[in-house]
């Protein structure tokens, strides 16, 4: 039986104010569903992260949450997955989500979001990984992110050629042919003992 391409999505706990980021993270679950994909996440049934699930859920595909047991109330553990993995720390969350990941992507989020998008970049730049990682910037949500970006590319602290390991997007279907045509490409051994 051949693996199943899992996705790892990172996305915020809230809904936010503009409607653009519902509904990308609703076409997010579904073009995972359409592509035979699963779904591994933090495990949430609130906000962006319950409407990606739910949307993938919808579609059929498998659903995968990992979230720590300091966690289950307060992002609401959610209660119809394929799987939902209760872990004893964030980190033990962020590292099980990765190891079973084929490629990552970061909505619409908060502080949370970010975090976990600059881990998993750092890891790929340490040689941890080798997996493609995906920004999708509805709405321009991420545009003063990505000029910040380029800002430590040009005061010299972060190389150009790691920028560019951060694939960016707007439309939902384009970022995810992208990550899927990059995973395709890769085979190098993850090591996340290091982390």
């Amino acid at each position: 039986m051949t693996k199943r391409f899992t996705l790892c999505v990172y996305c915020g706990s809230r809904h936010g104010n503009d409607p653009v980021h519902a509904q990308a993270a609703r076409a997010i679950g579904r073009q995972i569903a359409q592509r035979g994909w699963q779904l591994v996440y933090g495990g949430g049934n609130v906000g962006l992260m319950g409407i990606v699930a739910d949307a993938a859920l919808d579609g059929g595909a498998q659903v995968i949450g990992v979230i720590p047991r300091s966690l289950m109330e307060r992002e609401v553990g959610h209660p119809g997955l394929s799987e939902l993995h209760v872990v004893e720390t964030m980190h033990q969350r962020k590292q099980r989500m990765a190891e079973q990941a084929d490629a990552f992507l970061a909505l619409p989020g908060g502080i949370g979001t970010l975090e976990e998008l600059f881990e998993v970049w750092t890891w790929r730049q340490l040689g941890y990984h080798d997996q493609p990682i995906g920004l999708l910037n509805v709405g321009g949500y991420y545009d003063t992110l990505i000029a910040f970006m380029q800002q430590t590319v040009d005061a010299g602290f972060v190389s150009e050629g790691t920028r560019e390991t951060l694939e960016i997007g707007d439309e939902p279907s384009a970022l995810l042919d992208r990550l899927a045509a990059q995973a395709a490409q890769g085979g190098g051994r993850d090591d996340y003992s290091r982390t």
